[in-house]
């Protein structure tokens, strides 16, 4: 399965991005997906979870609210529309699929990963 993020970009604080993960797979729809983000020096941080079927959803504290993650799955591809953006959502944003079917909340859940997006908000 190959995965390809693209959406990110530089953003004012407030503004809004929604970020995109194509997938190359017709049995997209078994995954469990993931976005997370990454800075410097810190650890992978996972920003919100889907479970295969969409109905089941995880979103980190720091972007509840704001962040939502949604997927297509006629269209192979997973959405994070990210609203209300801060400068410490800074990163560089990575999607990734699991197989398995409900959410997964452990980098170590996931078997295929795109590279990176970076997103940069600006105060």
């Amino acid at each position: 399965v190959q995965l390809q993020a693209s959406g990110g970009g530089l953003v004012q604080a407030g503004g809004s991005l929604r970020l995109s993960c194509a997938a190359s797979t017709h049995t997209f729809s078994t995954y469990a997906l993931g976005w997370f983000r990454q800075v410097p020096e810190k650890e992978l941080e996972l920003v919100a979870a889907i479970s295969w079927g969409g109905a089941s959803t995880y979103y980190a504290d720091s972007v509840k609210g704001r962040f939502t993650i949604s997927r297509d799955n006629a269209k192979n591809t997973m959405f994070l529309q990210m609203n209300s953006l801060k400068p410490e959502d800074t990163a560089v944003y990575y999607c990734a699929a699991g197989e398995h079917y409900g959410l997964g909340y452990d980098k170590n859940e996931y078997h295929y990963w795109g590279r990176g997006t970076q997103v940069t908000v600006s105060s």
